[in-house]
């Protein structure tokens, strides 16, 4: 279960105050598969962000039960000077998961060869693509937190990491930001609309997008 009671949060800009949610109320039961839809800027991310913990809401509460991913999909989650290891180890303790067995999957997972143990600045972004999510396919978490599904590599191998993907969501909840309807209709059974500083949940995800398409069309 997630529930946030009376979240708000706003940003500056230089056209005055941009509310992301106002006075937001959510209960999101265990396992729920729930799709985050809104236009450009109406604060997914935040919201993702928040719900990781990486952002702090304004005001409100947000509780959490189970463990939760950090967002996959976000940019600049490594140490650069580190190695593809060396992170992956420091990771393992702060989630305090064997060490030893995440290196061990994460080398088999990623398919990084040498670049395991050089420094992640040498990385492609498609190498980091690959370590990030090995890294999190490899924890077991109750909840899992996408901003922008991305399967990197040849097919064969995005074969794979959308098989490991969809294994792990069968005993976890998920909450899903995505350009793509037809990605959130694959993943999602639920749905969550932003606009104007609203969050409108929907249990159908079917629901959420004609709302959404409703939004966007006026």
């Amino acid at each position: 279960m997630i529930e946030l009671r009376n979240v708000s949060k706003a940003y500056r800009t230089p056209r005055g105050w941009k509310v992301i949610v106002d006075r937001l109320d959510l209960d999101l039961p265990t396992g729920a598969k729930v799709g985050v839809l809104g236009r450009n800027g109406a604060g997914k991310s935040t919201l993702i962000g928040m719900l990781a913990g990486l952002v702090r809401p304004d005001s409100g509460s947000i509780r959490r039960e189970g463990s939760i991913s950090w967002p996959l999909g976000l940019g600049g989650s490594f140490n650069q000077a580190l190695t593809g290891t060396q992170n992956v180890r420091f990771v393992a303790r702060i989630y305090g998961v064997d060490t030893e067995a995440l290196i061990a999957y994460v080398q088999d997972f990623a398919e990084l060869g040498d670049f395991m143990d050089m420094p992640v600045r040498t990385y492609s972004s498609g190498m980091r693509a690959r370590l990030g999510f090995g890294m999190s396919m490899g924890i077991a978490f109750d909840w899992y937190l996408v901003d922008e599904l991305t399967a990197v590599g040849d097919s064969r191998f995005k074969k794979k990491s959308l098989a490991v993907f969809r294994s792990r969501l069968q005993d976890a909840g998920l909450l899903m930001v995505s350009h793509s309807i037809n990605t959130i209709r694959t993943y999602c059974t639920a749905g969550l609309v932003l606009d104007a500083g609203r969050a409108t949940y929907y249990p159908d995800v079917a629901e959420a997008v004609e709302a959404h398409e409703r939004n966007m069309a006026a």
